[in-house]
């Protein structure tokens, strides 16, 4: 059977944004089948995990980048077996920070963003892109890649994912989840702290976790060649892509 691997974005992150990853995933393993799903334009966060469901196809590999890859976890864990593996990029398990997972965005500082984004969405957006961007080799350049990239969303649906990002705590999907597992996380992210690649390791030590140097939160645009082959590399363990 052909192998599927369904890429999700981030949180105001177009699908054109995944698109040099699906290409270097092609290039590496030409007979993979790679799809480019957007999230959910939704103004209710509480419908975009059903939404995904009823959408994406059953048996296939799930991947998600930052909200996306909560967002993937959280599928995955519904689906048990009917997923064939889950990889996290830039995901940490708690967006916001909590009492139990401090490794995570600080409160204050992901409830200003959130009111900005309500008074202002294009500013905010704008920095956002910077914030990806934070920590890269070339910063400026791929900020403009990810502005360029970026969707055109009705506030309601951004406000909705911000919400979504404040409340959303993957670690019992991650935990339940029986099938194979590869998160991967940016030495330089500015917005999930590269320190949560060892608190979730310490959390579930029989996941796969990397780090990858020299990176930003842009990770999959910034460096598709090196996420394609660790995904490859992490698929290839259960399967023969």
């Amino acid at each position: 059977m052909r192998e599927h691997l369904i890429l999700l974005p981030g949180w105001a992150i177009g699908a054109a944004a995944l698109e040099p990853l699906r290409e270097a995933l092609l290039e590496r393993a030409p007979h993979l089948q790679v799809d480019i799903e957007a999230l959910p334009e939704l103004g209710q966060s509480g419908a975009w995990l059903d939404a995904l469901d009823a959408r994406l196809p059953a048996d296939c590999w799930l991947a998600g980048w930052s909200l996306g890859g909560m967002l993937a976890a959280q599928l995955a864990a519904r689906r048990g077996d009917a997923c064939r593996g889950l990889v996290g990029v830039c995901s940490n398990a708690c967006f916001r920070a909590r009492e139990d997972w401090p490794t995570a965005m600080p409160q204050a500082v992901f409830a200003a963003f959130h009111e900005a984004c309500r008074l202002d969405p294009v500013q905010t957006l704008k920095r956002f892109s910077l914030l990806v961007a934070q920590g890269a080799r070339d910063p400026r350049t791929l900020a403009r890649q990810l502005q360029v990239t970026q969707p055109a969303l009705p506030a309601e649906v951004l406000d909705a994912g911000l919400r979504l990002l404040s409340v959303l705590d993957t670690r019992a999907a991650l935990q339940g989840y029986a099938g194979p597992q590869l998160h991967l996380f940016a030495e330089h992210d500015a917005l999930v702290p590269a320190a949560a690649a060892q608190a979730l390791l310490d959390w579930l030590p029989d996941v796969e976790v990397n780090v990858l140097p020299g990176s930003s939160h842009g990770l999959p645009l910034e460096q598709p060649d090196e996420v394609a082959a660790a995904i490859l590399a992490f698929m290839r363990e259960g399967s023969d892509v």
